[in-house]
């Protein structure tokens, strides 16, 4: 069963240690009385986000036994304008630079969303999660 503890450091700013025993410093803007020595907490759901559905996309073309040579994901999103501010629309782009065909690409961003990333599949119960997917074929530069 999966743990974190976090630890009160300061002011707004607190120190997020996982099972593993990675530290994550999270803090809230100088207008919320923070330091800004870290992320918000909101934020690390979407680089949370975009690390699960990252680490499929690769692990799946990996298994195609395409070449990946870079790869970058955007997200961008909506908040509720009420507390509890939810996410309520949130727009990913995958930007993948490599050798293979379009439809390899379709396919590994597919099944990391439909069935594999476990915080699509969360973060989709309260929020409109859309996707779409740019290949770049080798030699091209990722921007």
């Amino acid at each position: 069963m999966p743990k974190a503890e976090i630890k009160w450091e300061e002011g707004m700013k607190f120190t997020a240690v996982s099972d593993s025993g990675h530290a994550v410093v999270l803090d809230a803007a100088k207008e919320s009385k923070g330091t800004d020595t870290g992320a918000r907490p909101m934020e690390l759901l979407l680089m949370g986000l975009g690390g699960c559905t990252g680490m499929d996309v690769v692990y799946i073309l990996n298994k195609m036994r395409k070449k990946v040579k870079s790869f970058k994901i955007n997200i961008d999103s909506e908040r509720a304008a009420q507390h509890p501010k939810v996410y309520t629309k949130i727009n990913i782009e995958y930007i993948i630079e490599g050798d293979m065909d379009e439809t390899d690409v379709g396919k590994a961003v597919e099944l990391s969303q439909k069935r594999y990333c476990s915080a699509s599949a969360m973060l989709g119960k309260v929020a409109e999660l859309n996707y779409t997917y740019r290949l770049i074929k080798t030699g091209s530069i990722v921007s």
